[in-house]
């Protein structure tokens, strides 16, 4: 079932193209990454979903309603963290999550104080007093209390130190077995390798390129680390290999999927002693497209 869906969406302000035909999908249950550095167009395409900016062009749609004209009944079922958290200075944590849960009709208090607990949150703190993160924390405990059908999440870990970014890992999961969707933007690709299902990769307003991150991994190379017997003769000249360094007999490079067979026939005729294979990183993919589309050299 499709939750989210947007159309040829095109926003310009002034002579500053912010989104040049972006197209997605998120289904059901899914973790959906979108992924690019800050100024790509993440957020003016969440504020389209939220209803907060009308599409010059395109169309975009929450639950199968018109993001702009039905924001206030989609708003009902989905739950919004920003990146940048503005609190009511003179109202304690607890105090603004309890009131944007009640705003969401929820009443679940074992549960607001599962994630207080595992945030390490002092709700009794009036938010002028919080740091970044704490202030992160509170907009994350009051989206995750809240009963929504979608979680839209704009760089929600901004802020967070490494223990309270693996908690929020754990949040996203437990959401995502209850059937729920998650959008997630972000810029850390660690984080939306370890969370999602499909990714889509934006860059100056428009999606370079989208799906699973299996589907995705077949665009980059497996990374070898390999130790032989003896020196091997001609590596560079096996088709399919790339970036070779040596150090002694130990060799490390890169393959292309596609010749992995002819490479392994190869480097078997050495002795090898040891043998590495990693499967690519999103970030190689990232930095693979920033390159081939004229991005960072």
């Amino acid at each position: 079932m499709t939750i989210l869906k947007t159309t040829n969406l095109k926003k310009q302000f002034g002579n500053i193209v912010a989104l040049d035909g972006v197209d997605l999908e998120v289904n059901s249950g899914e973790v959906y990454g979108f992924i690019g550095p800050n100024g790509a167009g993440k957020t003016t395409t969440i504020r389209i979903l939220l209803g907060i900016l009308h599409p010059d062009v395109g169309e975009a749609t929450v639950f199968g309603k018109d993001a702009w004209q039905n924001a206030v009944e989609i708003h009902k079922k989905i739950a919004y963290v920003p990146g940048e958290v503005s609190l009511w200075p003179n109202l304690s944590g607890g105090e603004v999550i309890d009131f944007f849960v009640r705003l969401r009709g929820s009443d679940n208090k074992n549960h607001r104080e599962e994630l207080i607990e595992k945030f390490n949150l002092d709700p009794s703190k009036k938010c002028r007093s919080y740091s970044k993160g704490n202030r992160q924390k509170v907009a994350l405990i009051a989206a995750f209390a809240a009963e929504a059908d979608l979680y839209i999440l704009d760089e929600p870990t901004s802020g967070l130190d490494p223990l309270m970014e693996k908690v929020f890992q754990e949040c996203v999961m437990d959401i995502k077995k209850k059937g729920k969707s998650i959008f997630l933007s972000s810029h850390i690709l660690s984080e939306v390798e370890k969370l999602c299902d499909k990714v889509s990769i934006i860059r100056q307003g428009k999606i370079i390129e989208s799906g699973t991150l299996d589907h995705l991994r077949h665009l980059t190379r497996i990374n070898f680390r390999i130790k032989t017997k003896d020196e091997i003769s001609a590596l560079d000249q096996v088709k399919g290999i790339y970036d070779i360094k040596k150090n002694n007999n130990t060799y490390t490079f890169q393959v292309d999927k596609d010749n992995i067979n002819n490479v392994i026939k190869y480097i078997s005729q050495f002795d090898i002693l040891d043998l590495e294979s990693n499967p690519p990183k999103l970030e190689n993919l990232f930095m693979h497209h920033y390159k081939r589309n004229g991005g960072v050299s």
